[in-house]
């Protein structure tokens, strides 16, 4: 009985090593980040009149592309940073930092990711896949050096979120509101403020070279500049581009106490809770934040649904 224990073990063996080398490559493609592009990318749907199958066709394509262009960076920046990385609490549990992936599999699994991007190029919408392109660009040459220039990092990362929203606007065809851009990147510049904040204070700037060019004092600063161009902008874009009219004034209304509340949560746990290390993990499981954004998105649904069902408007009106 026992030599069969045994045996059973050494033919367990490889196929548990196959299945953890799976969940390796698998995780280095950041699934969690893949929240990134599905709620970003979407935004331009609200622009949007009527939804049709085509175009949610292209949205979803959109989503797609940015997850995988996503993934790709995802790998050379771990393949970059492996040394660096070995000095963080949290990052040297990475697969390559870690030393659980051979070269062979991680070039693999390169190849396997740029192959299905490639694939989904060849068919690209009509509106074109320009901001995903100028994503995999920017961010190459954020890999080969842009990271360690301080302020020149945080904005690299910033403009990937824009130009997922352009590239949503573009599988839409709708026209790209200006003040919604600056909103999104002072918004995603403050998660990044947020984020450099706690490596500096809690690991250290061993392991991010960038962090060298700040201070607590000077990422204080900016996360307040950040914080009141986020408001500003979103407020314009409530004002005057959201397509909400004519209840754009109530929807202004509405919405800023929601907004400088999430605001204040995020700077609260930064700058008191001493967290954000993790944007996309706050952002997903904050309870705070999430209750109020849903308070607010169904406050906003409850609007549109005025606006864009002309039976509900007319009742509305009388």
């Amino acid at each position: 009985m026992g030599s069969v224990n045994v045996a059973r073990e050494r033919h367990d063996k490889p196929a548990q090593a196959f299945v953890r080398q799976v969940m390796d490559l698998f995780l280095l493609a950041r699934p969690t980040h893949w929240a990134k592009s599905v709620l970003v990318v979407p935004i331009a749907l609200v622009d949007v009149a009527v939804w049709s199958w085509p175009t949610l066709e292209r949205v979803a394509w959109s989503i797609a592309a940015f997850i995988l262009a996503a993934a790709v960076i995802y790998l050379v920046n771990d393949v970059v940073d492996k040394r660096l990385d070995r000095l963080h609490p949290g990052k040297c549990q990475r697969p390559i930092a870690a030393g659980r992936l051979s070269a062979t599999a991680v070039t693999l699994y390169g190849v396997v990711l740029i192959s299905g991007l490639s694939l989904l190029f060849v068919y690209a919408p009509h509106g074109g896949a320009w901001p995903v392109l100028s994503y995999l660009v920017l961010n190459v040459a954020y890999c080969a050096g842009l990271k360690r220039l301080p302020l020149i990092d945080m904005g690299v990362v910033s403009t990937g979120f824009v130009l997922r929203v352009v590239q949503g606007y573009l599988a839409t065809e709708a026209v790209i509101p200006g003040w919604l851009l600056i909103a999104v990147f002072s918004g995603s510049l403050l998660l990044i403020l947020g984020k450099r904040r706690y490596e500096l204070v809690e690991v250290g700037a061993e392991h991010r070279p960038s962090l060298r060019g700040y201070s607590v004092e000077f990422l204080n600063h900016l996360l307040m500049l950040a914080s009141v161009v986020c408001l500003a902008a979103m407020s314009a874009y409530l004002a005057f581009e959201a397509p909400t009219a004519p209840h754009r004034q109530q929807v202004l209304l509405i919405s800023l106490p929601f907004v400088l509340y999430a605001l204040s949560r995020y700077l609260q746990v930064v700058l008191v809770l001493r967290g954000g290390g993790d944007p996309v993990r706050l952002l997903l499981r904050d309870r705070a934040l999430i209750v109020s954004v849903g308070i607010w998105v169904c406050a906003l649904a409850a609007l549109v649904l005025v606006t864009k069902i002309p039976s509900i408007s007319a009742v509305h009106s009388l």
